[in-house]
């Protein structure tokens, strides 16, 4: 089974990008055959500034790497560099329709949010379909807010192949609902727009303030607490074992546990989850060329797998002119 899916470069990760992605990502690696890229591309709707996006593109590359990516059992590329993805999302712009995308609601919230309209912003499904239609993927995994986008991609692909013949493997969407949604700080998703993130390879005194920022009600310490409407237990829960979860939401209901008691153990669990990982990350950024050759690398092997689909949409649609019209 083809496994795909992309991460933006839109700064420093978070544990919502490692658990609500990366993780399952990387233990794809094991028994699937796995695609996964740098999404700067679509970085661009958000990071307009040129060395920002350059500097979070290596930045993301190598922390991908550092979390356990392994290049030699997957292919790891950076969307850029596989020019065959942006002439296959102008062929698969012709068959989508202006009302699929205007239904979009992630369009819709970050204009309410303030992020300007632009074309780019308000086509983002389009390339996310033809990332994942490019390469054949069979499932892609992705948060619920990335749903809708997937159902896009699903309604591309069976119209073109109804218009065309065959062509795409319609992709199914992975979502693991435990993880799904990441919570922030202040309980909604966890997003750096948002500024309520808990950074992976920051200083831990940074970590530690953040951690402890995290947004409790004013029950008291004596009193009984509702684990699942506690933002602090879910992320709290990301880091614990089954058994220890229910141990924790005993305590919960119990009375008698303090948020502070709960925060400070949160903040040893994340630096000794994430501690191996940072100097891993540190090696990688000090060999650029070694980053590069990586990276070089993978993108080959994605621009092969690439070439081929869009020489058999190219044939297809009329793009291979010669041979269709002979």
């Amino acid at each position: 089974m083809r496994i795909l899916s992309g991460i933006q470069p839109s700064g420093v990760f978070h544990i919502g990008n490692y658990f609500g992605m990366m993780k399952k990502m990387i233990q794809h690696q094991e028994h699937h055959e796995l695609f996964a890229f740098i999404a700067n591309l679509h970085a661009m709707t958000s990071q307009p500034e040129g060395k920002a996006l350059a500097a979070n593109t290596v930045e993301a590359a190598a922390s991908f790497l550092a979390l356990g990516l392994d290049p030699q059992r997957s292919v790891f590329w950076v969307q850029s560099d596989v020019p065959e993805v942006t002439e296959l999302t102008w062929v698969l712009s012709n068959v989508t329709s202006m009302g699929l995308l205007e239904r979009c609601h992630s369009y819709k919230d970050k204009v309410a949010k303030g992020i300007p309209a632009n074309h780019g912003l308000f086509a983002y499904p389009v390339l996310m379909t033809a990332d994942i239609l490019a390469f054949q993927s069979d499932r892609v995994p992705v948060g619920k807010d990335q749903k809708q986008h997937l159902e896009v991609a699903r309604d591309i692909a069976v119209k073109f192949n109804l218009a065309y013949g065959d062509t795409f493997v319609v992709p199914e969407a992975e979502i693991d609902e435990q993880v799904a949604v990441v919570p922030g700080l202040d309980g909604q998703k966890m997003s750096k727009s948002y500024g309520n993130t808990i950074d992976i390879f920051c200083d831990e005194r940074v970590m530690r303030k953040q951690v402890m920022s995290i947004v409790t009600d004013s029950t008291p310490v004596e009193h009984p607490k509702d684990p699942d409407r506690c933002n602090l237990f879910a992320l709290m829960s990301l880091f614990l074992t089954p058994a220890e979860r229910e141990d924790l939401a005993a305590r919960y209901r119990a009375g008698g546990l303090g948020y502070g008691e709960v925060k400070k153990d949160l903040v040893a669990r994340i630096q000794d989850t994430f501690a191996p990982f940072r100097a891993r990350r540190e090696e990688l950024l000090a060999d650029r060329e070694r980053l590069g050759r990586i990276l070089e690398g993978g993108a080959e092997k994605a621009r092969q797998v690439a070439a081929r689909t869009l020489r058999d949409v190219r044939e297809r649609t009329g793009l291979n002119y010669l041979a269709r019209s002979g």
